[in-house]
């Protein structure tokens, strides 16, 4: 299955603990079925220096059932309901670096970057605390270099 990645750029100035970050958009589109990934990415990493600070990578993962491969209204608002909750307890706080958001083919996935895995989930459990369970499943290694963003970045078309 071949897909080509297309971008268009959209810029927004996201608060970060030292600076602004731009965001881009991506959507791959599958040549033969009428369905799409949308892609949010960080448009520059940060420099290497900052990137070694945070050596774990977690993709969070919220499968779904919808039309076309996206999510229905009332799921997505769940989901980005989701996502503020974990931004100023992961985010904005220093200990994680959300990179990348992909939504598409019956699944969400946010890709971080973070300092320490026992941290991350910490926190997770502290901006989660008092919600309804929300229907993810999570994945973690070690990725210093940054290499699934690193990649993902490469296949990107401007």
């Amino acid at each position: 299955m071949l897909r080509k990645i297309l971008s268009v750029m959209l810029f927004a100035a996201f608060p970060a603990a030292a600076s602004a970050q731009t965001w881009a958009i991506a959507t791959s589109k599958h040549s033969s079925e009428d369905k799409a990934i949308v892609f949010r990415y960080l448009d520059e990493p940060p420099p290497k220096q900052n990137r070694e600070t945070f050596p774990v990578r977690v993709v969070v993962v919220w499968r779904y059932q919808g039309n076309k491969g996206m999510p229905v209204t009332p799921e997505r608002e769940r989901m980005e309901r989701f996502e503020d909750l974990l931004e100023p307890t992961v985010e904005k706080s220093g200990l994680a670096a959300l990179v990348l958001v992909s939504t598409g083919n019956g699944s969400r996935e946010w890709t971080y970057y973070t300092k320490s895995e026992e941290q991350f989930f910490t926190a997770l459990n502290r901006a989660l605390a008092g919600e309804k369970k929300f229907p993810v499943e999570i994945h973690v290694g070690a990725d210093p270099t940054w290499s699934t963003y690193e990649r993902f970045r490469k296949q990107v078309r401007k």
